[in-house]
């Protein structure tokens, strides 16, 4: 019975002063950081301010930066051998190798069929072998035929 009794009181007995000393000291501690990575910060009336030139400095950079690019030569991978050269010079480049191609007929895309459950695929007719050459039956593509 001693022994029941004396482990009841273990239970139920208060922390010891140095638990609750302890807790209060990791508070204290926890508020000390807090207080030396916040502090320090400036807030002042002119922080938004300079950050807001800063922002407009780095955004002036970038521009310059991009502008320079699009208007000079340079090179992007020496060992790839691939180059940046002038927005203008590009357009006229692309423009020249766009003129040389002959245009091509632009069928229309079919669509996939269901697959039906016995596990075959229909197969859609290929284009015409010549690949600059439109049908000779009518001016507009034939239909693909679907299957109900």
């Amino acid at each position: 019975m001693a022994d029941t009794e004396t482990i009841r009181r273990q239970v139920q007995s208060r922390a010891p002063f140095s638990t609750w000393l302890g807790v209060v000291f990791l508070f204290v501690l926890f508020g000390a950081i807090v207080l030396a990575v916040i502090g320090p910060a400036p807030r002042g009336n002119n922080y938004e301010q300079s950050r807001a030139e800063k922002r407009v400095e780095k955004l002036k950079a970038l521009k310059e930066s991009n502008a320079k690019q699009l208007s000079t030569y340079g090179w992007i991978d020496k060992n790839k051998g691939s180059v940046h050269l002038p927005i203008d010079r590009a357009i006229e480049l692309t423009i020249a190798d766009l003129s040389a191609k002959k245009p091509t007929v632009a069928y229309p895309i079919a669509t996939p069929e269901p697959q039906a459950t016995g596990g075959t695929v229909a197969a859609t007719p290929p284009p015409p072998s010549s690949a600059g050459a439109a049908p000779a039956s009518s001016s507009s593509p034939t239909p693909v035929p679907r299957a109900p």
